[in-house]
């Protein structure tokens, strides 16, 4: 490498090199030279090949693009296969680079980059029919049925302070602002209020007020929250879908094909439920028969069919490298009290796909 001087009629020459007739032109101290010299000598060994120097000062950074990115999406109760699928990752050594969530993603990718997760699976496995009503605090003449401060409680007792910035690997908080309809990243202030913003399921928790801005669940505008990843241009994304795998659910049905002798059938499954505010009967679970739907229940599988199609649409223009998709057709949307059923297949389905990429030869390149 050339050191740091002049060239006459292409001589190279030193910075402080004597000219023809004998006088020397101090043009850079020596300090100035050594400096400019180890600069080079930089930008060099960057241009062989190693790692950027700014990713090397920030350990965040320094592994962001180092193993898997991770897409977990939104599915209200459903979400609690996110643990599943976390312990499953790291049994396996799988190295996570960062974790972008939506709705219940937000909040199990939240707890375990905050190291969290025992804690979040202590309390899900905890929740029973009868105990779930001491987590839901009903509000009337308010923009949802539950105002959500008791579980915002037992978020910002686990969570304290911790402020998304201060996490080891790069995390997104997917919400809506519900103003605008824009989507929302959060990359940065306090964890709690973040993973809260992004769960507020409209018509049941009350939105949410945080960094100025009128927050709502994030699966409104990206369910599985793909592109977040490939934003930070992360190498490898695995996107955990907890959406309902259910036959030609996008099928255009006619009025001629109906069966019209089934009104009656069909009517009695919408009676309410043994509230009219809750989501879901405590007589029956959904693995025996269709549940009936309170008010909040309706709201709910209308907002399940159109995050279907919403994911359907986003997945095809920006799919994921690896999706994982764990077999939920039993868990309903409001079956919090099937947190250990959830944990459970999601993280059966994380092995199983592990196990056919370990075949592939995937799994070794991207540890």
């Amino acid at each position: 490498m050339l050191d740091i001087g002049t060239v006459i009629k292409g001589k190279h020459m030193g910075a402080n090199d004597k000219i023809s007739d004998g006088s020397v032109t101090q043009l850079f101290e020596e300090s100035e030279i050594e400096k400019a010299r180890l600069d080079a000598e930089t930008v060099e060994t960057i241009k062989n090949g190693s790692p950027d120097l700014q990713l090397v000062k920030n350990e965040k950074d320094s592994n962001n693009q180092n193993g898997v990115a991770l897409a977990l999406g939104g599915g209200v109760a459903r979400g609690w296969a996110h643990i599943g699928v976390l312990r499953a990752l790291d049994e396996a050594d799988i190295p996570i680079s960062m974790i972008a969530g939506t709705s219940i993603g937000a909040v199990v990718g939240g707890c375990y980059l905050a190291g969290k997760l025992d804690e979040l699976e202590e309390f899900a496995r905890s929740i029973t029919r009868r105990n779930i009503l001491r987590y839901i605090d009903f509000t009337l003449g308010k923009s949802g049925f539950i105002a959500g401060n008791r579980l915002a409680e037992r978020l910002d007792h686990e969570l304290g302070d911790i402020r998304i910035e201060d996490l080891h690997k790069r995390f997104v908080a997917v919400a809506t602002e519900i103003d605008t309809g824009h989507e929302v990243w959060l990359e940065n202030g306090l964890l709690a209020p973040a993973i809260r913003a992004s769960y507020a399921l409209p018509g049941v928790f009350q939105p949410v007020t945080h960094m100025g801005k009128h927050l709502v669940d994030g699966a409104l505008v990206n369910p599985v929250p793909v592109s977040a990843c490939r934003a930070f241009e992360q190498k490898v994304v695995m996107a955990v879908n907890l959406d309902r795998e259910v036959f030609a659910r996008s099928s255009v049905v006619r009025s001629t094909s109906i069966d019209m002798d089934a009104d009656e059938r069909n009517t009695n499954e919408l009676e309410p439920a043994s509230s009219p505010w809750l989501p879901f009967s405590f007589s029956s679970s959904t693995s025996s028969k269709k549940q009936k739907l309170g008010i909040t229940g309706v709201m709910i599988e209308a907002f399940n069919i159109i995050q279907n199609r919403i994911i359907r649409s986003r997945l095809a223009g920006d799919p994921p490298d690896i999706t994982i998709r764990p077999k939920l057709a039993d868990i309903g949307f409001t079956d919090f009290h099937m947190a250990s059923e959830s944990i459970e297949l999601g993280y059966k389905q994380t092995k199983y796909e592990l196990a056919a990429l370990e075949d592939n030869g995937f799994l070794e390149a991207i540890s």
